[in-house]
C-alpha cells in the first residue's frame, strides 16, 4: 500500500503540469496564427510596378483605356470568356494593343476552352518569357513594349508543340489579312 501512494503524483504536481502544457500549446497556436498571417500579408503585397510611359525609345504607343491600363500596364487579367477575340475565327495577325507589334498568326490558335485567347506558337521574337515572383508560371510580354499578355503552359496536350499561350484579348488588336 506505501508503494502504491507513493507512485501516485501528487495533485499539485499534476496541475502544474497541466498548465505549463496548456502554455506551451497557447504559445504555439498563437505563433502558427502569426506565422500564417504574416505569410498572407507578404503575398498580398503588390509589387512596384512601372509607372505608364508613353514613349519607348522614338516609338509613340497608343493611348489605352483604364481597363487596358489594367491588364496591359498593371498586369491584370480579364474575366475569362469575356474577351472580344475570344471566339475569332477570320484569318490574320494579332497584335499588341500598345504599340501595334504583330504577335501572333491565327493559324496558331486553338480552342482550349479556357476563357482566353490561346496560342501554340508566337511569330518569332514577339513575345517574351518571363517567370513570376513565385515561379509557379510564366509570364508572357511583348517582345517590343513591355506590355503584359498573359501566361504561358506548357505540358497540356492541346496540340503537337504542346505549349499553350493563354492572352488576354484585351491586350491585343486583330488585322485581318487582305482578301
Amino acid at each position: 500500500m506505501t508503494k502504491l501512494l507513493r507512485s501516485r503524483k501528487s495533485p499539485e504536481l499534476s496541475f502544474r503540469v497541466y498548465l505549463n502544457m496548456k502554455a506551451l500549446v497557447n504559445r504555439f497556436f498563437l505563433f502558427a496564427a502569426l506565422l500564417f498571417f504574416t505569410g498572407l500579408t507578404a503575398c498580398a503585397q503588390k509589387q512596384d510596378k512601372p509607372a505608364a510611359t508613353k514613349t519607348n525609345k522614338n516609338m509613340n504607343w497608343n493611348k489605352l483605356t483604364k481597363d487596358e491600363e489594367d491588364v496591359i500596364v498593371r498586369k491584370g487579367t480579364e474575366y475569362p470568356g469575356t474577351g472580344a477575340l475570344l471566339n475569332n475565327k477570320e484569318k490574320g495577325t494579332y497584335t499588341c494593343k500598345r504599340c501595334n507589334a504583330a504577335l501572333y498568326r491565327s493559324e496558331s490558335k486553338f480552342e482550349s476552352e479556357c476563357g482566353w485567347p490561346s496560342f501554340d506558337d508566337e511569330i518569332a521574337g514577339a513575345v517574351k518569357r518571363v517567370p513570376d515572383a513565385d515561379g509557379s508560371r510564366t509570364e508572357i510580354v511583348c517582345t517590343n513594349c513591355g506590355a503584359h499578355l498573359g501566361h504561358v503552359f506548357f505540358g497540356e496536350g492541346f496540340t503537337a508543340k504542346n505549349t499553350r499561350n493563354c492572352v488576354n484579348s484585351i491586350s491585343m488588336n486583330f488585322v485581318a489579312d487582305k482578301k
